[in-house]
């Protein structure tokens, strides 16, 4: 086979090109229901922070338990989201794959540069559909576009509340005091506590930089993922 017939089998014909642009709304179309849910999980994780601060800060003899424990809720959120984010980053990745080398050539010159085997990437992650990114990085991810600002008024409101209830702190050691919950020591709390945001600061540190490494690597700002 000459390279000529080759250009030709490389064609589109009408009916083909249709069917991409019906396989392209169906993306968007995933793609806005995977980011919407998304979006519900990110709510849920404020409207229980929101209770919890309410709670808490109801009165000075309040509790600050209610906003360790919703941490927990906001743990169970985060994880629910990022499996959410996975899924919503194949569809987004696809459809933006479509744009960049479908739509984009077409517009632009008229060209959908077959030859550069854009289709065959696109046909592959059809075959074996895989997740593009891991599950650190989706909660990296998630966490630097939302849960960075509901995990730190979290600690702040948690730091806060031992601070100035009952009444404002006068001495150091006081803040171990209020911190202990029950039996366990206040310092075993605190402790548990800088883990949790160290934990999920390591989690964002790490997405970052295997994005960027991913960047860095990709010859083309527009590879799937």
């Amino acid at each position: 086979m000459d390279a000529g017939e080759k250009a030709e089998r490389k064609k589109l014909d009408a009916a083909e090109l249709g069917a991409i642009a019906h396989l392209y709304r169906g993306e968007v179309y995933r793609s806005t229901i995977w980011r919407t849910r998304l979006d519900t999980t990110t709510n849920w994780a404020v409207v229980t922070l929101g209770i919890a601060l309410s709670i808490s800060y109801s009165s000075p003899a309040a509790s600050p338990l209610p906003l360790i424990l919703v941490g927990i809720l906001i743990i169970f959120f985060l994880m629910q989201e990022a499996r959410r984010y996975r899924y919503f980053n194949v569809w987004r990745a696809r459809c933006r794959w479509l744009e960049t080398h479908f739509y984009a050539p077409m517009l632009h010159d008229g060209d959908l540069h077959m030859e550069e085997g854009w289709q065959k990437t696109l046909a592959e992650d059809y075959w074996a559909p895989r997740y593009h990114v891991s599950l650190w990085v989706a909660i990296g991810r998630r966490i630097r576009r939302n849960y960075f600002w509901i995990l730190l008024i979290q600690t702040a409101a948690y730091l806060g509340k031992l601070l100035v209830h009952p009444e404002p702190l006068t001495y150091a050691s006081q803040l171990a005091e209020r911190a202990a919950i029950g039996p366990i020591s206040g310092s075993y709390v605190l402790a548990m506590g800088g883990l949790y945001c160290v934990a999920w600061g390591a989690a964002t540190v790490l997405s970052w930089r295997s994005d960027s490494a991913r960047a860095g690597r990709r010859r083309e700002r527009t590879g799937m993922g």
